[in-house]
Order: structure tokens, then C-alpha cells, then sequence
């Protein structure tokens, strides 16, 4: 006679394993049992942003390459995988989980948008997940009062941008009255902070602060409230789309003000949808492929036109800024996975901070990241740009 007690519970493990729902090892379960380690991105890749997503890919894909090409980390390729989140917050945060929990990413990459990274940023510290900010600039993104922080930046950081912008207007504008132009939302909140502690901090009062939306197509009223309280400036904080409204709207009312942005603009086609007045913006980058090349940058540059074909000139590598922050980045992970000896997230997390050097395409970084800072870039990591055409040239600042 037939065990039937042990032939059922056979019959039920055999089932339950065969569907690959039996709890399965640790090391099963991460990252490091695959035959790649996989990088994530999250990012716009369609849209009014969509030029964003596709820089950070490219400085990503370049970097990959290189990487890959001296036998990859800790003997395993790297692969990239991306997600499109819209520059919605809450589909940034579903693509974020995919990743992590589907595709098993040992680093997930951000993109343009502040929101989408702040939404990201308390699951992937939960899940104790690397996250690396290449383009959001957000403060509380890396500054986010995490016991164990896993956001980590190569990028702009609003607070030392918001400085900047202040520096910028009083020695190019002679400014004493700005007045802010903010998108409402999260980022808009970080710059209306940091631009009040930078006046402050320099003594001046502004003219007033006015919010606008990414749905808007016309901020004549609030501009109009800006130019009867005597604002002499602007700081503007925008994407693509709702920026290039502010100029419209400015260009309606006839009102010929210098516009000192945070680097909103560069991330689409700016040039085309503010028309003419487009090169009226000054805005802030890290980067730019224009002018004489550092060695580092003429081989970037040479890497990115044998790989993407259409790029012909300088003039077709933008935003510069998503493929510098990127590589960089990238190449910082790939130092981090290294250092760790393994693709565990708490132990990632410590090998960035355990970088000694790397000589990368925006600067040289020494001891980059650290427990109490965890961006890699500061203020004298700045430069002032304006489109000339579809080109995006450096100022004297």
C-alpha cells in the first residue's frame, strides 16, 4: 500500500517548485547570481523630456562599453535596462520596483526629474538598493535624513545651484530686486528654499515668488505681478515645456528681463519651443562637449559618434550634461561593485564611499562620496551655458 500522506507532499513541492514559488537563497535572490549584473534607469525617455532620457542612456551605453571592454566588474559583464517613467512620480516609483524586484538591478540610475527621484528615493533606501542621481537636482534627494543613505549623486544640487544663480545675476545683471518664476511641484519647493537662504546669505530681498504648472500655456499674470513689484532678474526653475512658456508669455508682454535659470532648459527642445528668445536664458551645467576637449572628453566624444552615427558635431551631443553626469556616474559604480567585492546593496554602499580617485569626463573626483556627502559635484563644478541654435554653448560666467 501507497504512502499517500508522502506522495501528496511530494506531488505539492514538486508543484510549488516547478512554479518557482519555493523561498528561495539568498544568493538566489540578488544580483550576483546572474551572469550580468544588471544597471537600472528610470528615466524620461518619452515626452517633451524624452532628449534627457536619451543622453543619460548614451553616457550610460558609452561607459558600459568601456567598462565591459576590460573584462566588465568582478569578472560579469554589466547590462543595462531601462524604464520610461513619463516624468510621472507615481510610475517612476512602479518602474523603480520592477527593476528592483523583477529584473534584480544591483544600481538603479535616475533621471531628469526631481519628484520622480524624491518618490524613488524612501523605497530604494528601504530596500537598501544604490540609487545614483545623474540629472535631478534636488536637495533632499541625497540630503534626505536616512539613518543608512543609498542615494548617491553626480549631479547638480539645488541648494549650491540657487547660489550660484544669485552669484550669477549680481555679477553679470547687477541685479537687486530678482524675482522667482518656480514650477509648482517638489523641485520648485527645493529652489524657492535654497534661493531665499542664498539672498539672505547675500543680503537682498526679492521682488516676489510665483509658481506656474506643467499643464500652463500662458503665465502673463503672474509675470505681470513679478514686473509691477520691480523685479530687475529672474530665476527661473522649469523643464523643457513649461520654461519655454515663461519666455513665450515674457515675449507677449514685451518685457525684456534677464531670465538666470537652473538647468531645465537643457533638457529637450527648448531651442525649437521658445523660439527666437531662447538664447535670452542663461542657465547652469556641469558639462559641455563645446570648446577645447580635455583628452578624456575627445575620447567620449569619439566613442559616442562611432557608436551613434547621426552625431556629427559637437552641436549634436545634447544635453551634455545627461551624457557627462552619466558616464561619470557610471564609471563611480563600477568602482563601488569593485570595491564591494559583491553586488549586496549595504556592501555597495560602502565601496562608494570607499573611492579613492577617478579621473572622469566632468572633473577629476577625489574621495567623491562620504557618509556626510553624497554628491560628488560642488560649486566649482558649475559653468553658465545658453543655446545658440540647437547648440549649447558656454558663457563667460
Amino acid at each position: 500500500m501507497f504512502d499517500t500522506t508522502r506522495i501528496s507532499r511530494r506531488f505539492v513541492l514538486g508543484t510549488v517548485a516547478a512554479l518557482g514559488l519555493l523561498a528561495a537563497t539568498p544568493a538566489q535572490n540578488s544580483a550576483w547570481a546572474q551572469d550580468s549584473i544588471k544597471i537600472g534607469l528610470v528615466a524620461a525617455l518619452s515626452g517633451q523630456s524624452a532628449k534627457s532620457g536619451e543622453a543619460i542612456t548614451r553616457g550610460l551605453m558609452i561607459a558600459i562599453d568601456e567598462v565591459n571592454a576590460k573584462g566588465g566588474v568582478l569578472g560579469k559583464k554589466l547590462e543595462l535596462i531601462r524604464r520610461d517613467d513619463e516624468s510621472n512620480p507615481g510610475k517612476g516609483l512602479i518602474a523603480a520596483r520592477e527593476l528592483v524586484q523583477r529584473e534584480k538591478v544591483a544600481v538603479l540610475f535616475g533621471g531628469l526629474d526631481t519628484p520622480v527621484s524624491m518618490a524613488i528615493v524612501p523605497y530604494i533606501n528601504a530596500e537598501k538598493v544604490p540609487f545614483m542621481g545623474v540629472w535631478a537636482a534636488g536637495t533632499p534627494i541625497t540630503r534626505n535624513g536616512a539613518a543608512e543613505n543609498y542615494a548617491f549623486r553626480v549631479s547638480a544640487v539645488d541648494e549650491i545651484v540657487d547660489q550660484a544663480l544669485v552669484d550669477y545675476a549680481v555679477a553679470k545683471y547687477k541685479s537687486k530686486t530678482p524675482g522667482m518664476i518656480l514650477i509648482n511641484n517638489a523641485w520648485g519647493e527645493s529652489n524657492e528654499a535654497g534661493l531665499k537662504k542664498a539672498l539672505a546669505g547675500s543680503s537682498m530681498k526679492y521682488a516676489g515668488i510665483e509658481k506656474f504648472n506643467d499643464a500652463d500655456v500662458d503665465v502673463v499674470p503672474q509675470l505681470t505681478r513679478l514686473k509691477a513689484a520691480g523685479a530687475d532678474t529672474l530665476f527661473m526653475v522649469g523643464n523643457v515645456a513649461p520654461s519655454s512658456i515663461v519666455v513665450k508669455s515674457l515675449d507677449r508682454m514685451g518685457w525684456d528681463v534677464p531670465i538666470v535659470s537652473h538647468w531645465g532648459p537643457a533638457g529637450g527642445r527648448f531651442n525649437e519651443l521658445a523660439g527666437a528668445s531662447a538664447p535670452k536664458v542663461h542657465f547652469i551645467q556641469t558639462f559641455t562637449f563645446s570648446g577645447k576637449l580635455s583628452p578624456k572628453g575627445e575620447q567620449v566624444f569619439a566613442a559616442l559618434k562611432k557608436k551613434f552615427p547621426e552625431i556629427k558635431t559637437t552641436a549634436d551631443v545634447t544635453p551634455a550634461v545627461g551624457i557627462a553626469n552619466a558616464y561619470d556616474g557610471l564609471h563611480l559604480t563600477a568602482l563601488a561593485i569593485a570595491k564591494a567585492g559583491t553586488t549586496e546593496g549595504a556592501k555597495v554602499r560602502q565601496g562608494f564611499h570607499a573611492i579613492d580617485k577617478y579621473d572622469g569626463l566632468i572633473k577629476s573626483y577625489f574621495k567623491p562620496f562620504s557618509s556626510d556627502n553624497q554628491d560628488a559635484l560642488g560649486p566649482k563644478d558649475y559653468i553658465f551655458t545658453r543655446f545658440v541654435g540647437p547648440e549649447i554653448l558656454p558663457l563667460t560666467n
